[in-house]
């Protein structure tokens, strides 16, 4: 977001605590566009003096026609943060409470035999005519390297070719949603259908070096976000899953739901291995390259939905870890 969009009295303020927020890592992009909002709201209320007020933050919490609650929750805690900022900078402001918010997005978790339909429709996908533009060509790739990975759609298209190193087996995603560089590890598989993936892309008639995108159209173009779904949402008709909704209104199943279903197998697969499901959450958080341990909380309860049987399994058997102590009188503690 630039400066100068900013205009009311609060902009020095607003730029201010945007960069400060980005100088610790933050890309604070969505921030910057609900405080562009929130500039035009302070000129429209024809705001002369700053400093948050209960009577300003109940104005700017007021719904806005088709505001979802995760977008309301959102505007609010941008202005708490203004306010905070303000009051260490010696201008008194309110600091609300936030607004309940009521998140009843499910993601979608394909069961194994569904990733494996999946798989073998990408590799069945063709085109009618030659298009040098398509994507076609990556799709099976990017489709089991989603999987395996758990990375984000935009973290895979963002990858170069020297972001990937298949001699020692990781990638290195520099273009984070956190904005935080971070290693991922990849499996044999995975490494081994690269480097066939890569075979073939070699003997394309385009120019491939250390900073051109790894995964590519049949031109040696970086392909959108965009081109990658309508591709997905073919395979789901292919592989006889149904479609419910618009993933704009975040209903699916999305590309993105390979993230959940990796990071859910990734768990039961864990628990499977004895391996205590809280005990393993700081490891799928750093491999995921969530902030908290709260975010990869989800998947602890998606996979106790998805694999009940499984977790009442681990749960009898720590009943056993600690031992029985009995009292005097022989009666358990």
């Amino acid at each position: 977001m630039n400066k100068k969009s900013f205009h009311s009295i609060y902009a020095p303020y607003i730029e201010q605590l945007i960069d400060f927020k980005r100088s610790l890592g933050f890309k604070y992009v969505e921030e910057a566009s609900i405080f562009h909002r929130f500039d035009i709201f302070i000129m429209e209320q024809n705001i002369k003096q700053v400093g948050v007020t209960r009577e300003l933050f109940e104005k700017w919490r007021d719904r806005i026609p088709g505001e979802s609650d995760n977008y309301k929750y959102a505007r609010c805690v941008c202005l708490n943060q203004l306010a905070a900022y303000l009051s260490d900078v010696g201008i008194i402001s309110y600091v609300s409470r936030l607004p309940q918010r009521r998140n009843s997005f499910v993601p979608y978790v394909f069961s194994k035999q569904e990733m494996n339909d999946l798989f073998e429709a990408s590799n069945q996908l063709e085109i009618r005519r030659k298009q040098m533009n398509s994507v076609i060509f990556s799709i099976p790739i990017l489709l089991r390297f989603l999987y395996s990975t758990g990375l984000r759609i935009g973290e895979a298209l963002s990858l170069n070719n020297e972001d990937i190193n298949l001699s020692d087996n990781y990638l290195v995603v520099k273009d984070s949603k956190n904005g935080r560089e971070r290693l991922v590890p990849l499996s044999e598989t995975l490494s081994d259908s690269c480097k066939e993936y890569l075979r073939y892309k070699e003997k394309l008639p385009i120019n491939i070096s250390a900073d051109s995108p790894f995964f590519t159209s049949l031109n040696g173009a970086r392909y959108t976000q965009s081109e990658a779904y309508s591709w997905f949402r073919k395979l789901l008709v292919k592989s006889n899953i149904p479609f419910i909704g618009n993933e704009h209104r975040h209903r699916g199943p999305r590309i993105h739901d390979l993230r959940h279903t990796a990071a859910c197998h990734a768990l039961a697969q864990m628990a499977e291995n004895g391996m205590d499901l809280y005990c393993s959450l700081p490891i799928l958080s750093t491999f995921l390259g969530h902030q908290s341990l709260k975010a990869t909380d989800l998947y602890v309860r998606l996979t106790a939905e998805i694999y009940p049987d499984l977790i009442h399994k681990m749960d009898i058997e720590y009943l056993t870890v600690f031992p029985l102590i009995k009292d005097e009188s022989n009666r358990l503690l």
